[in-house]
């Protein structure tokens, strides 16, 4: 699994509970992070990079793209050169929005790449499902959550300007289209209000991987615990220092990425 720094961190979570026995390894690109800002062919390399890293060196038999601009940049490459599975989180997102509302108003919020990508828009007509949809980018998001930042006035303001767009569309679902996102839900759904609910891709992401390895026969007996690894391109003792606070205890150590060769 990766991401551009400690957002799949949510997918981490689900996946470490609902598949306990599966060892696991994370990769936080947090010496190039963030994402969201860059072209997407820059994203699309360092995607590339990182799965084949997470094949090649730490012998995955499934590779989670827990971050929404990256899949958006280059999923299709990625699924077409690596000889293991891809999953991705923007299509098990878009299907519990489309399940979650009821009035056929759903929003979207992301990076800049994500939303200027289309990848929303196209995964939501693929559903064929009767909704419109609503996209704002929420640039400074991601940095608050990686300053450890999640709460607070400077993020009010922030979340109250950026989300105005949704706010005026009267959606009744809002989809986190970035696996940082989740961390600001408490401040997202007080701007949002109560009528809005909600949903993050993590625990259905999860649920798709565990069907994918299910199906492919790839599933560890349930009698062990898994093995988590994680892995930062950055500095490693501030990725262990706020993802254990981020994720939990599990996140006992880091190591530095790429590893030794």
């Amino acid at each position: 699994m990766f991401d551009s720094g400690f957002g799949g961190l949510t997918v981490a979570r689900a996946a470490i509970d609902l598949l306990p026995a599966e060892d696991l390894v994370y990769i936080g690109d947090t010496g190039r992070y963030p994402y969201g800002s860059k072209p997407l062919g820059d994203v699309r390399g360092f995607a590339r990079e990182l799965a084949h890293s997470l094949v090649d060196d730490y012998g995955a038999k499934v590779i989670v793209v827990a971050c929404n601009t990256a899949t958006a940049a280059g999923l299709d490459d990625l699924r077409a050169e690596l000889g293991v599975p891809v999953i991705d989180v923007i299509r098990p997102g878009v299907s519990a929005l489309v399940q979650t509302t009821t009035t056929g108003r759903v929003g979207v919020i992301g990076t800049v790449g994500t939303v200027s990508s289309g990848a929303y828009v196209h995964a939501i007509a693929a559903t064929g499902a009767p909704v419109i949809l609503t996209s704002a980018a929420c640039p400074g998001f991601v940095e608050f959550v990686e300053r450890g930042q999640t709460v607070g006035d400077e993020v009010t303001v922030l979340a109250e300007r950026l989300l105005a767009p949704i706010r005026d569309a009267d959606v009744d679902a809002l989809l986190l289209g970035c696996t940082h996102y989740p961390f600001l839900a408490r401040t997202i759904g007080d701007v949002m209000g109560n009528g809005v609910t909600l949903v993050s891709s993590a625990d259905e992401t999860a649920f798709s991987l565990k069907q994918t390895l299910g199906d492919l026969g790839l599933l560890r007996a349930v009698d062990r615990r898994g093995h988590r690894r994680f892995v930062s391109s950055g500095d490693i003792d501030l990725f262990r220092e706020l993802g254990c606070q981020l994720l939990g205890p599990e996140l006992d150590r880091t190591e530095s990425w790429p590893p030794p060769r």
